[in-house]
């Protein structure tokens, strides 16, 4: 039902906020509150869980943060309150290098996180989680994009692939040749060679 909320900060607690928008105050559950005051205007994205019980909203302060919540809450075995607890443990953009590089270690480290439920996160998001911008630095760059092709010819998985891609410069005059050697240089130390 709701897809933001902007308003005035009316309390900030360790895992919530509270948003007075026109007199009315929104209770919304936050992983980052830490960098958040009082009387400050905020813009909040949120997600709404609906139970028998209980009507819930989870809040972020940008996108990425939005998005993959919305991917984690989808694994089997994570709601919105663990997916929450994660966000809390590191930032998103690291989270999503752990899920594409199989990092299992990293995402044992999590708050409300075993080995199972890391498997279980690696396994249903790893591929899932390229953003459009990603997309956008392929247009920008054709070279990226045959570089793309050449691995996946190669025998390379898009969950491989796509972590190394962002890493490749987009503009920086080299041929595809130069960057399908780098991408694979990049590609022995992700597997530690």
């Amino acid at each position: 039902m709701y897809a933001f909320i902007s308003g005035t900060i009316h309390s900030v607690k360790l895992d919530e906020i509270i948003v007075n928008n026109h007199g009315i105050g929104y209770r919304i559950h936050m992983a980052n509150t830490a960098n958040l005051k009082r009387g400050e205007e905020v813009f909040v994205y949120v997600y709404e869980q609906i139970l028998e019980d209980a009507h819930t909203l989870y809040g972020f302060i940008n996108e990425e943060e939005y998005d993959l919540f919305m991917q984690l809450i989808k694994v089997k075995g994570v709601g919105c309150r663990t997916a929450n607890q994660i966000l809390g443990g590191a930032n998103a953009g690291d989270i999503v290098v752990a899920i594409e590089n199989g990092d299992i270690a990293f995402m044992k480290k999590l708050p409300g996180i075993g080995a199972k439920t890391a498997q279980q996160i690696i396994l249903d998001l790893k591929g899932k989680l390229v953003h459009d911008e990603d997309r956008a630095s392929l247009k920008m760059n054709p070279n990226l994009s045959e570089v793309e092709q050449a691995l996946k010819s190669l025998g390379y998985k898009a969950s491989e692939i796509n972590p190394i891609i962002k890493q490749l410069p987009v503009d920086d005059g080299k041929s595809v040749d130069q960057l399908i050697k780098l991408a694979l240089s990049l590609m022995l130390k992700a597997k530690g060679g």
